[in-house]
């Protein structure tokens, strides 16, 4: 129950936050505080503004210092304090065995939207079951498969799928090794950042995110590389959509084309830049 007669205000705890958390070099403070405050509250964030009774009093002050130390000492990512993280029309549990969920990733749920109806759709590396949770709730039709090397991120996917109420198809495996050829669409959020750029990445990032799903080899390649060459023998895929860094957009276009995809096109994110590219084939 939310104290109010006695307590500090929403406002001043919140100035409290955002000065921590802005001295810890953090992108958003005032959104990761409200964020945090609201959590601890167990409001929505948007009655931070609009009940001006509301305090924070008692075991509340110390779960929110908490939040926040976490916030702005240990650099915890906002989704993983929260447990929490929201990604297209879903509300997804996010912890530490998977990425969190990034707005990128939903431009991969955007280009499957039409595919055929009924096709048979792969989300490979799919983690906290983001994207092919996403998709199957949109479109019902097609036939949703998330597969993941990680045993520990597929108990996370299939958490959110068994509270979501959505079903999708879960496989272990290492990207499409022992997956049949029965897929006529592949998804693939795979690791793609360079080993060179490891000590670029944000202390939320690198302190906190599994390393396995983040880091592929010199150029950020070896796992996009690998799955590419395994399509090859995969006549059934006729649609191909993958994230990846802007800078690598042009090598691995190249990769599809030489496995037999054309129609490559990349798609930007809201900042202009290509972050996923897609490519079709005729089927065998």
């Amino acid at each position: 129950m939310i104290a109010r007669a006695r307590g500090t205000s929403v406002r001043d705890a919140l100035d409290g936050a955002i000065t921590a958390i802005t001295a810890a070099g953090c992108e958003t403070p005032r959104l990761d505080a409200e964020l945090l405050l609201a959590h601890v509250l167990g409001v929505a964030r948007e009655r931070l503004l609009l009940d001006r009774e509301l305090v924070v009093a008692g075991d509340h002050v110390r779960a929110f210092q908490y939040a926040v130390r976490r916030r702005a000492v240990e650099r915890e990512p906002v989704a993983y304090i929260v447990g929490h993280r929201g990604f297209r029309r879903l509300d997804l549990a996010v912890d530490p065995r998977a990425l969190v969920p990034r707005p990128e990733s939903e431009l991969l749920v955007e280009s499957a939207l039409a595919l055929d109806p009924g096709a048979s759709v792969l989300d490979v590396g799919t983690g906290s079951g983001a994207i092919a949770l996403a998709l199957k709730d949109e479109r019902p039709d097609l036939t949703v498969t998330g597969s993941d090397n990680s045993a520990a991120a597929l108990d996370l996917a299939r958490a959110n799928a068994l509270r979501l109420a959505i079903e999708v198809r879960w496989r272990r495996a290492d990207l499409l090794e022992d997956l049949g050829d029965e897929f006529d669409a592949v998804l693939a959020n795979l690791p793609y950042v360079a080993e060179v750029d490891r000590a670029r990445l944000a202390p939320e990032i690198l302190r906190h995110e599994p390393a396995e799903a983040l880091f592929a080899g010199a150029d950020g390649l070896d796992a996009i590389r690998t799955l590419i060459a395994q399509l090859s023998s995969r006549s059934r895929v006729a649609f191909v959509a993958l994230e990846l860094a802007p800078e690598q957009a042009r090598a691995v276009a190249a990769l599809l084309g030489a496995a037999g995809y054309a129609n490559v096109e990349c798609v930007s994110d809201l900042a202009g830049m290509d972050r996923v590219v897609t490519a079709r084939r005729a089927r065998a």
